[in-house]
């Protein structure tokens, strides 16, 4: 028996599912109802579903529309112009593009690439870093630093703000004025932390950047010059 769908299928159709019904609810039976198949049609491609959350990933990757990055900053028109730019910019896409599927950060999480295609734009993030002084284990370690951070932050941003399409909804359990109504008497610091943890996490994610970014120019050989 050959199946009638293929594997490209499988992952588009699994991601579209995702924005509808979230990690939770997304299942091999759902996925192959909405591809008109049985279930067990799946397992010609793969094994289980963390197979599937490893191609799915991997998809969203290919998807991702990376800034262009020259060697030296200025070869292509709209260019990112310093190591810093590299590194803020780099997150701002990943971010981006994690946010524009529901519970994306945590299908990115922890998941196993299956080709090669972030090869290429890692080479090119590192290739910038380098080009500024960075070796290459710092250049590694600056941005496995901020590609944590990112994954990190979008996970709990998405538990706050579940719905792509509606990022401005947030989940009831993080109503700001009811927890600083709870914790304010008996916790002042605790209440006050939550406007600002789980408040305006875009202006969050921002100043968490710029703390990476300000701890890498203080220890790290291509920290030296230049300035955010």
């Amino acid at each position: 028996m050959v199946s009638r769908i293929d594997r490209k299928q499988v992952v588009d159709t699994a991601l579209r599912l995702l924005n509808e019904v979230g990690l939770d609810g997304l299942t091999l039976r759902r996925i192959a109802k909405e591809l008109n198949v049985q279930a067990p049609a799946l397992y010609w491609h793969f094994k289980n579903k963390q197979e599937l959350l490893d191609e799915m990933a991997t998809e969203m990757f290919r998807r991702m529309k990376w800034p262009q990055l020259s060697p030296d900053g200025r070869e292509a028109e709209g260019a990112v112009r310093t190591w810093q730019d590299t590194l803020l910019t780099c997150a701002r896409a990943l971010r981006r593009e994690l946010l524009a599927y529901r519970d994306g950060g945590k299908v990115f999480s922890g998941t196993r690439l299956t080709d090669d295609s972030h090869a290429a734009p890692t080479d090119r993030l590192l290739g910038r870093l380098t080009a500024e002084g960075f070796t290459p284990a710092e250049a590694a370690r600056a941005w496995w630093t901020v590609y944590n951070f990112t994954i990190g932050l979008v996970i709990e941003e998405q538990s706050i703000h579940p719905d792509p399409a509606d990022p401005a909804d947030r989940d009831p359990a993080y109503d700001l004025e009811r927890r600083a109504r709870r914790l304010g008497e008996s916790h002042p610091l605790a209440a006050a932390a939550g406007w600002e943890m789980f408040g305006d996490v875009e202006a969050g994610f921002e100043a968490g950047l710029r703390i990476i970014v300000a701890g890498v120019e203080a220890t790290t050989s291509g920290g030296r010059p230049g300035s955010a």
